[in-house]
Formats: C-alpha cells, structure tokens, sequence
C-alpha cells in the first residue's frame, strides 16, 4: 500500500466526552484506549499479528497479552512474578483468544471499579500483606500503561498493513 493511500486512510476517534467528574473522565479515558488497542489486535491477519517488526520483539498480540495480565494484577490483585513473559503468546493461543480473555479481564476490572465511590480509597482487590494503590492511581497507571502500548500497537499495525487511527 502507498504512502498516500495509507494517510488517505487514517480515521482517528476522538477523545470522549464523559461528564465532569473526575472518575467518569478517567474511565472515559481507560475504556477509550482498551477499545483502541483491542480493535488494533483484533482485525490484524495472522501470522502477523504476532510477529515482531521491531528488534525489541515486540508484537501485537504479545502487547494484548500483556495488557490483559496488568488489568488483573491492577485491579484484580493477580500477582504477576515474570512481567516479561508476559508478552510471549503461545502458538496455540488465538487472536480471538487473547482478546476475549483481554475483554473478560477489562469487565472483571470494570465491575470491581463500579463498587469504588472514593477515588483516594485502595483498590478492594485480594493481594494479603500487600497494600493496594488508590483507585485514582491505578486508573491513572492503567491510562497511561495503555495508553503507551496502544500507541506501540498503532504503530505494528501501520507496518503490517496500512491500517492506522483508532
């Protein structure tokens, strides 16, 4: 594909408009980059979509899988041991596999998020003897960890086949 038919095609959405409370801005913000990057992943052809076109190794559903794994450690308090493992999908994991459990992680996170009324309060996730952050900074990590890899994702998915914008 062309340079120019790929600019030509480029369709951004926007940031959303959420109401003006601090907790509806910020998970405005985190649903509107979970979609992003899921929606790169999931229409991305195999084998591309886990090949690496960066020296780091660095793949697009290496980057789902990863998300997915933050998601329960953040708000679900699953405790991760190895976060660079993280990355590698195994063989016989599908797209459409990595993205349902990245789905299912994002509603498990959201319903536990819908019981948080104080922002300054800890997550309430299960992870004894280990103090859970606030429900401020765990979205603002999670915005900003997805924020970093959707734009990692836009990326490899330019370079596999044109597709750009969220």
């Amino acid at each position: 594909m062309s340079a120019t038919a790929r600019r030509g095609s480029r369709r951004d959405t926007p940031p959303p408009r959420t109401g003006g409370g601090e907790a509806e801005v910020l998970r405005g913000f985190l649903d509107h980059l979970r979609e992003s990057i899921s929606a790169k992943v999931e229409g991305a052809p195999e084998p591309h979509v886990r090949t690496a076109s960066v020296p780091s190794g660095t793949n697009l559903l290496g980057l789902l899988r990863h998300l997915t794994f933050v998601e329960r450690a953040t708000f679900l308090g699953d405790r991760v041991t190895d976060w660079q493992s993280t990355f590698r999908t195994p063989a016989d994991d599908s797209v459409a596999d990595v993205v349902a459990r990245y789905r299912e992680a994002v509603a498990r996170a959201d319903a536990v998020l819908d019981t948080c009324s104080d922002l300054a309060a800890p997550v309430p996730r299960p992870r004894p003897n280990s103090p859970a952050p606030s429900v401020r900074w765990a979205l603002t990590h999670m915005i900003e960890e997805t924020g970093r890899h959707a734009g990692h994702a836009d990326v490899l998915r330019e370079l596999i086949d044109g597709t750009t914008g969220r």
